[in-house]
Formats: C-alpha cells, structure tokens, sequence
C-alpha cells in the first residue's frame, strides 16, 4: 500500500521520545500534567462524576489503574472513563482552539490509566501524552472547520484518537510501531462519535464527551494487542474518518513539520470553568466593571463582537441548563458583570457559579440584553490558538465603555507561568489534602520523569496523609 497520510503520521508519532522533546515541550508537558489534576480534582466532586465512578463500581472490573483521589483500582479502559469525566466535564480542560478539542482530559487519563496498569515509567508516559496530544490535535486540525459545522465535537470524535495513541505509544515498540499506531487509529475511528445538539437541546452528555474518547481509544489500542487491526488508511480512505465526518480535509495541515512543530505548545489553559471562545468575553467585562466602577443594574444592554463562527451555537441568551450556561457567551457576560466588583485578582467562576447565576434574576434578565454581533477586527485576532472579544457596555445613564481582549489569559500569547499552574494545583488539592500531601505531589509532577512507576501518582492522589 502507498504510504498515505494516516501511515505518514503514525511514523512521525512512533518517533517520538521523551529524551528528544525540546525543553518547552518538556515543561508544556509538566504545566499540562498540573492543570489535569487540578481539573479532575475539581470535578470529581461534580454528580456526573459520582455517576460515572458509581456505574463503573457496579460493572467491576481488575486492573490496577486507579481512579483518581481513591484507592480504587480497575482495568484501563473504566479507569479511562472515570477520570475522563472528572477532568473532562468540568469545561474547565485544557483546549485547541483550532483544533475545537480538548486534549488533556482525554490524553491523559488514558495514557495515565493503561500506564498504571502496564506499570510504565512516567518517561514513557510523557512520550505517549506528547503522541497523542499531537494526534488528536492534528486530525482535528485536518477536518475543521467543517467537521464542527456537520455537529460534531472533536474532543469526542478526534479524542478517541489521541486516546489510542497515546496508549498504543505504551503498547507497542521497536521497528514495527508506525504500523501498529496505524492500525489502532484505524481501530479508533470505528469508534468515532460525538454530536453537538447539546448546544441547542441541552442536556449532560458533554460532560462524558472526553470520557467516552479516553475509554474507546484504549480499548482500541488493547484491542490491537489481541491480534485486531484497522485500516492504515482510514483517515484519507474513500469511505474513511474524513470523507464521513467532513466536507473538505487538509492533510497538509495534519503533517506540517511533523516531529519539528508541537502543536501542543498551542493549548490555552481556562481561567473559568466554560467555553474557551468565551473567556476573552469574561475578561473584558470585568476589565470595564472594575475600571469604571459598573455595577449590574447599571447596565442597560450589553453588545459582544464576536467571531462569525461561534454565532448560533455560543451565543444562546437563554440558557435551559448549566452546560449550555457554561456554552454561553450572554450569560457568561452578564454573570461577569454582576460579580466583577467583587473578583479579587486571580478570580476564576466555576460550575457551581454559573449554576447559582441560573437561579439570579438580575443575570438572566441581563443575559438576554446581550447582544453578539460578528466583530472585524475579533474576526481577525481570533486564530488557532484564542478567541478574543470585544464587549461594550450602555448604561442606563447613557454612557458607553468598551474593551477589546485579543486574547484571553492563559492562551499560548498570555500564558500562565509554571508557577501559576503550580499554585492552582496546590490551591485545589487543599480542600483534599494536607499542605504537606500536596507539596509532594506538586514535587512528583516536576520529577515526573523520573518515575519508574506512574501508579506512584495514583498512590499519592488517593492517600490522604501521603506525605513522604
């Protein structure tokens, strides 16, 4: 068979390892372990979650790949899901804009799950994350923008590929691994699912979108193991993943400096606990609030630009649920602009936020003032990396303020330091953990690398008095 896109990006993954990273992705690969913990930490106190850890304690299973915060263990594929849906429902994960994916909490939950299983070391673990988060992100990049407008979410669908790379890198090695990488990704895209009427309909199947990826791309790599494959071509095939989830592909984009080029150094960390196109909006209403002293019922309307391809699936005023509140660029605004006098530095809305703006009259009444108008110049500074805003506010005094945000904080422009990230983690892990526990995991993270088990990790997160 000529050697195809599919085949030419499993060669250019099979080669990757850790020793050979560049020492930016080494560190981006450290700042993205922090924030995956942080996340799941947060979420897994959400209900979606104690659903999902409780449906996976009825199924059973052995392994010993933990699900996180507990001395729970189990085969891969559950430990995948679960934790997939801590740090994955929350819309707090790490993300591509570009991409529309979010890598993290699907490419780590599976590349830590079958690394505990297999015992792996954390340097073999970092080189199957780096894999996949390029994976995922890459084949996303191929397929969108059309990908998104068809009703798919790539996190779901492109997800499931950075899952089976990552734990397909694990898996196999030596001269043969191109092929098998080749083979799990055709494996994967069988399993390809994921649909976005949520932003119309409502409802919680997002909060498992990463989960159902991380579980199906494990399982498509352990299915690989068994003796099963799947098209080496399946990505640029006739009836394969692109023709079927796509208008147009850009194998170009998928390949472009391959093995040069991290795609990974682009991913944007949240501030807030909703979409990343909304987050530029929550800033510069804060931003305008605090210079000029705003509050909510000084608000007469409120107008957003906008990039054009957000409108109609992030600009519903009237949200019906907390997942579409999370996905909503009026609703994030007004609950900005009610809280904003009150944000201390380093203020970021979480679930539970959004959820208590629902029941707030002031902010519903408000979020459907909130007017979202295609923006020129957002337009142009919205790139593969962020979304910007502009927000203008009209006052019932008849004054008007505005505020342009390019780029939100914690794009790959305005990143987090190292040890912003370090903090987050700390701060979280507090409500679980004695300081010294969490001081420790925080070292563990930083000497990732040299673990010769990553089931170290889950020891550590589960044992509440682990200090030494």
């Amino acid at each position: 068979m000529t050697r195809g896109p599919t085949l030419a990006l499993a060669e250019g993954l099979a080669a990757i390892r850790h020793p050979e990273l560049p020492q930016a992705v080494r560190d981006q690969l450290q700042i993205c372990l922090l924030d995956y913990l942080r996340v799941a930490s947060a979420g897994e106190r959400m209900p979606w979650s104690r659903d999902a850890a409780g449906l996976v304690a009825r199924l059973g299973g052995r392994g010993a790949a933990y699900v996180l915060f507990s001395s729970a263990r189990t085969d891969p594929v559950r430990a995948g899901f679960v934790n997939a849906t801590y740090a994955g429902g929350l819309d707090a994960d790490d993300t591509h804009v570009g991409a529309m994916a979010h890598p993290g909490s699907v490419v780590w939950s599976a590349a830590l799950a079958l690394g505990q299983d297999r015992a792996a070391s954390g340097e073999r673990v970092l080189a199957a994350v780096a894999a996949g988060y390029e994976a995922m992100i890459r084949i996303a990049l191929a397929v969108q923008p059309s990908h998104f407008h068809r009703g798919f979410q790539s996190t779901a669908t492109c997800g499931g590929f950075g899952a089976a790379v990552a734990a397909a890198h694990l898996l196999f090695g030596g001269a043969g691994r191109a092929r098998r990488l080749a083979e799990t990704i055709g494996l994967a895209a069988s399993f390809s699912g994921g649909l976005t009427q949520f932003y119309h309909s409502g409802s919680t199947v997002k909060r498992i979108h990463a989960a159902h990826a991380a579980a199906r791309g494990i399982e498509a790599a352990l299915l690989a193991e068994s003796g099963f494959s799947g098209p080496v071509d399946i990505l640029e095939g006739k009836d394969g993943f692109a023709r079927a989830y796509a208008d147009a592909a850009d194998f170009g984009a998928m390949l472009d400096a391959l093995g040069s080029r991290y795609r990974l150094l682009e991913v944007s960390f949240k501030a807030h606990a909703c979409s990343a196109r909304v987050q530029a909006a929550i800033e510069a209403a804060i931003e305008l609030c605090r210079a000029h002293g705003v509050r909510l019922e000084d608000v007469a309307a409120v107008r957003v630009g906008i990039p054009r391809l957000i409108a109609g699936r992030l600009t519903a005023s009237e949200p019906r649920d907390v997942q579409a509140a999370q996905m909503s660029v009026p609703f994030a605004v007004a609950l900005a602009i009610r809280h904003a006098r009150e944000a201390a530095p380093g203020f970021a809305f979480g679930v539970d936020d959004f959820e208590r703006g629902l029941a707030d009259p002031g902010v519903t009444q408000l979020a459907r003032r909130v007017a979202c108008v295609p923006d020129e110049e957002v337009e142009r500074a919205s790139t593969a990396e962020s979304v910007g805003a502009r927000v203008t506010l009209r006052l019932a005094s008849g004054a008007e303020h505005s505020a342009f945000v390019p780029a939100p904080k914690g794009a790959a422009s305005r990143p987090f330091t190292m040890q912003d990230h370090a903090a987050r983690l700390r701060h979280e892990l507090a409500r679980r953990l004695p300081l010294a526990a969490c001081e420790a995991i925080a070292a563990l993270v930083r000497d990732f690398a040299a673990l010769p088990d990553v089931g170290e990790l889950g020891r550590r997160l589960a044992a509440r008095d682990a200090v030494s």
